[in-house]
């Protein structure tokens, strides 16, 4: 009896567990629960709310694990709230936030805007619809009105420009899972990545990153932060969210591989990229909510 019991236990444990796509996206039904209820918590907010921060900070702890999207055979929309790298946890507060001003707690309309700010047009359609460079996230995002690039009007003597030459993917098929040996897919995203080039993006270099908040106020807390940086063939190498800290600082609220979790980095900005040579700036994209 007892050993029906914990058989029975365990696969309802496996169920809740194990990711599926029925639906088109992969997800566990622990993710969807959680979904649900942070939207159920976050709809309770007071009208005034940092829903970037406030949803960041929920997330802090979760574990940082690289390649959570690279899961299928073929694209589909993943969500996983148990696992997060740099880009999916930005995207997650980011739809999560979206949901709530919608005033939506479901889990479908969550989905629905996590599609939109992942993929071009706003849907999946195949490996080449990903935004997987910065660039094209913030334009994508930026054509439908979900962001703004502040520093175009209010950078003031701070601000630099970044000319895009991105060729990674194509240049280093086999580092990515889902393109490797994929003759068509490379094609198309050097097509992309060529029609990018040229490009330019406004940054705050990283020696002004250690301002005050007044100096910078063309950044706010919430706002997105993706570090421009001097390798070759990318555009940016790391993302996360700005917070003013208590210190009158610029902090990043981030999936951090060096601390392996979300966690809100206990250096400055500027402290941070000290120890990163390779980086220029930050990229200032801030959400329309």
């Amino acid at each position: 009896m007892l050993k029906n019991k914990l058989i029975t236990a365990l696969s309802a444990c496996i169920a809740f567990c194990t990711p599926s796509s029925a639906t088109g996206i992969t997800y566990t039904k622990a993710d969807s629960l959680k979904v649900v209820r942070l939207l159920t918590e976050g709809i309770k907010q007071g009208e005034g709310t940092n829903l970037m921060l406030y949803y960041g900070m929920k997330m802090q702890g979760i574990p940082y694990v690289p390649h959570t999207l690279e899961v299928n055979k073929t694209e589909k929309l993943v969500v996983n709230m148990r696992q997060m790298d740099c880009t999916t946890f930005v995207e997650t507060v980011f739809a999560l936030a979206l949901t709530t001003r919608d005033k939506s707690v479901k889990w479908s309309d969550f989905c629905r805007r996590l599609e939109q700010i992942r993929y071009q047009r706003g849907k999946v359609d195949g490996y080449t619809s990903r935004n997987h460079y910065f660039l094209w996230w913030t334009e994508n995002n930026e054509r439908q009105g979900l962001v703004t690039q502040p520093l175009r009007k209010a950078a003031g003597r701070y601000a630099r420009r970044q000319v895009i030459n991105i060729d990674y993917m194509s240049v280093h098929p086999h580092l990515y899972s889902m393109l490797k040996g994929n003759k068509a897919d490379i094609a198309t995203i050097a097509r992309m990545e060529k029609a990018s080039a040229g490009k330019e993006m406004m940054y705050i270099p990283a020696a002004y990153t250690g301002l005050t908040e007044k100096q910078l106020a063309c950044i706010r807390t919430g706002d997105i932060l993706a570090i421009a940086t001097k390798k070759k063939g990318l555009d940016t190498t790391h993302i996360g969210i700005a917070v003013w800290g208590k210190d009158g600082k610029l902090h990043l609220l981030n999936a951090s591989q060096i601390h392996k979790k979300v966690i809100l980095e206990p250096k400055t900005m500027k402290q941070y990229m000290s120890g990163h040579p390779s980086q220029l700036g930050v990229w200032v994209i801030h959400p329309v909510l």
